[in-house]
Formats: C-alpha cells, structure tokens, sequence
C-alpha cells in the first residue's frame, strides 16, 4: 500500500510533464538540424502563440518553410 501512495502521484506528476511537453509550438528538432539558432529564421522577439510564430518569419524562415525545411541554396544578406 505504502508503494502505491508513492508510484500513483509520482506517475501522474511524469504524466502530466510529458503531455506539456509535448504540446509545444517551435521546432528545436530544426535549429538542431540547420544547426542554427531560433532567431536565423523568426524575428528576435519571439511570441508565444502558433499563428503568431509562422507570420514572424523573416527571409530565411520563408525560404525554410517554402522549400521543404531546408536551408539548402538559400542565400542571406
């Protein structure tokens, strides 16, 4: 008994991480894989809502998004 007072709260608690975190808007798995940061493809200040992040695209975030999220042949400023 004492063993379920302990695993049921520790298992809802990892559940409940693991559902915030999966829900989230950005990408990281593409400034890994361009190996660059947020701020190459958005605009410094980054809001937090979905809609907001892809109309905060600067010319190389376009370019990522138009061409099959690569960056292969995009030429910057």
């Amino acid at each position: 008994m004492r063993t379920l007072k302990l695993a049921l709260p520790a298992a809802i608690l990892t559940a409940g991480f693991l559902v915030c975190t999966i829900s989230t808007y950005g990408k990281p798995a593409y400034a890994s894989k361009e190996k660059k940061a947020c701020t190459f493809c958005h605009e410094k200040a980054l809001p937090t809502d979905k809609d907001a992040m892809a109309k905060n695209l600067n010319d190389a975030g376009k370019y990522y998004a138009a061409h099959d999220h690569s960056l292969d042949g995009y030429k910057g400023k």
